[in-house]
């Protein structure tokens, strides 16, 4: 029997990415999902292709007896299941509190319990909060500004926690604006990239919040998975790392090549700037490059053409 790799919210868009990714190798998986903002039907494609190789556990973190069933013969834990929405945060703190906080102390406990060898939790640059320094280094202290943030700090903290005092090995890894093929653009709460295609695809303007000069660190999705694998099996991997790109771009310039990438030249919407964003980020990657052996094999461009090729594909 193959080792077996534990995906909590392996339904959603980073999570179903890493689960592929595993089964490609030859690994067995288990999705931990309840569902609140995954598909089944990506469950449902990964099973047709995969069979018996994967294996769904449907549940919610914030039931410890089904975080106790999910962590069963693991021998590692990607925790990729969070309510990720800084204006869901401010809208519902509880909820974010519960699923993001709650729900990870539940998954860590059952993983201590459980002998599981690795956890590698899904950290958000949202910590870093408005600090003025650039590249955000791992090294700066948090800053959170929304409900959200906060809950992902608290998580990473807990992980630590529990590899210092209960031996259990945790790695975060503080994602910088992740995007690609899955990300849903009908949820109330999605990307920026999701819903600029969206919208461009069906010839309606998109909206910017603020000017448009804000800053951000694109990462495909590629990219993350290949940085999760890594800070599950290398030996050194310990503590917190940034993944991104290293680069900064403005919302401004990512409209600017979406619009490329389609052939569509419709101009943007300027509305007011939203409660909790930050105004600048970008990512050292030094520590994850070093360490890791991280590097962000897919660009910007080349991330947004293969994104574009996806929601191609989609009905309008």
């Amino acid at each position: 029997m193959g080792t077996r790799y534990l995906v909590t919210g392996g339904a959603g868009f980073i999570g179903s990415h890493i689960a592929e990714r595993l089964l490609e190798q030859g690994a067995l998986v288990r999705i931990f999902d309840n569902f609140a903002t995954g598909k089944r039907a990506t469950v449902a494609g990964l099973t047709e292709r995969f069979g018996g190789a994967l294996e769904l556990h449907e549940g919610d973190l914030a039931d410890a007896d089904a975080c106790r069933r999910a962590v069963e013969d693991c021998a590692y834990i990607f925790h990729e299941a969070a309510l990720a929405s800084v204006p869901r945060s401010i809208a519902d703190p509880l909820g974010t509190h519960r699923a993001n906080v709650t729900g990870t102390l539940h998954l860590l406990l059952a993983a201590r319990d459980a002998g599981v060898r690795r956890l590698v939790y899904a950290g958000s640059s949202s910590v870093y909060g408005d600090s003025p320094e650039l590249p955000k280094r791992e090294t700066l202290p948090a800053a959170p500004l929304s409900p959200y943030a906060l809950s992902k700090f608290v998580g990473e903290e807990y992980a630590r926690l529990f590899g210092e005092q209960f031996g259990l090995e945790t790695v975060t890894l503080r994602y910088f604006n992740v995007f690609g093929p899955r990300q849903d653009p009908d949820s109330p709460y999605a990307a920026v990239i999701p819903i600029f295609l969206k919208r461009l695809r069906a010839g309606e303007a998109p909206v910017i919040h603020g000017d448009g000069a804000q800053t951000r660190d694109f990462t495909f999705v590629a990219n993350v998975v290949a940085a999760n694998l890594a800070a599950c099996h290398e030996p050194r991997a310990a503590g917190v790392y940034n993944i991104a790109c290293g680069e900064r771009t403005s919302v401004n310039e990512l409209l600017a090549l979406l619009q490329r990438a389609l052939g569509t030249d419709i101009p943007a919407r300027f509305e007011g700037r939203r409660a909790g964003d930050v105004p600048h980020s970008v990512a050292d990657i030094s520590r994850a490059r070093a360490e890791l052996g991280y590097a962000p094999g897919v660009t910007l461009a080349e991330g947004i053409s293969r994104t574009v090729d996806h929601f191609r594909e989609l009905p309008l």
